[in-house]
């Protein structure tokens, strides 16, 4: 697994390619042109100050790589930005697709990194959950614990209560589930999901007829539908992990839980 560490906003490199890791919009690889590592590292930025001024120690942090607004969404791709001591720098740890692979691996990266990957939109929402669950985040990313629940078989609509395919989002979704039960130990994908069925997660459904999720399947070797239950895939009823559901899920459980847009026009 390739762990990419983290680089700091006032050091990013020029002359680094956009990541082959996929979750913008396409996977061309190429140099970042000035104007777009400027626009990344002061939305970079931005997110740091209100990071610090909030006094989290753990957030969910979320992009708009793709336009999804055909589908009613507003970010695609999610992960946790964290500060791993009182002075460290803020962190983002998220999974990323190997571009146009059926693979991932998960990524440590600095706020300009993050920003930096081919965005349709420049901009961000952060949700901050109670301080209780913050914690126990925070020491399964100190602990690397949270590597446990990595599954590397990458499906962009994995279906979200299977264990056959991952994708970034269904494996952040996991990670929180780990951390915010209380009335279970989670050291698996399998109970994670379990829980997220008790807990009332629901998922994103999407229209997609037949000839979508063909012409899906046979373009892009990151897609699959045969995770999905037959009763929903044939009456053309995806659901799979989103940005949405899950900062839906997180709020309904924890109304406290705090959300701010960064860079939002």
């Amino acid at each position: 697994m390739t762990i990419v560490r983290p680089l700091m906003l006032v050091c990013f490199c020029v002359t680094a390619h956009v990541n082959t890791a996929f979750a913008g919009q396409s996977c061309e690889e190429r140099l970042p042109s000035p104007a777009i590592i400027q626009q990344a590292l002061k939305l970079g930025e931005e997110t740091r100050q209100k990071l610090v001024t909030s006094g989290a120690e753990v957030a969910l942090i979320a992009r708009a790589g793709q336009d999804l607004s055909k589908y009613g969404l507003r970010y695609s791709h999610f992960g946790f930005v964290w500060r791993d001591h009182p002075k460290g720098a803020w962190t983002v740890v998220h999974e990323l697709n190997q571009c146009g692979t059926t693979t991932s691996d998960i990524y440590d990266e600095g706020l300009g990194n993050f920003f930096l990957d081919d965005l349709w939109k420049l901009e961000a929402v952060i949700l901050i959950p109670n301080a209780a669950t913050q914690q126990r985040l925070a020491a399964m990313l100190a602990q690397r614990t949270h590597l446990r629940f990595h599954d590397g078989h990458y499906n962009m609509v994995a279906y979200p209560f299977s264990t056959k395919y991952q994708n970034s989002n269904q494996w952040a979704l996991e990670i929180f589930a780990a951390a915010e039960a209380r009335d279970a130990m989670i050291t698996s994908r399998d109970q994670a999901q379990q829980w997220l069925k008790f807990a009332g997660y629901e998922p994103t459904e999407l229209k997609l007829d037949t000839f979508t999720r063909l012409g899906a399947r046979m373009t892009k070797a990151n897609i699959a539908f045969d995770d999905h239950p037959g009763e929903l895939r044939w009456s053309n009823r995806i659901r799979t992990v989103t940005v949405d559901s899950v900062f839906n899920f997180v709020s309904k459980r924890d109304p406290g839980a705090l959300r701010i847009l960064i860079g939002a026009g």
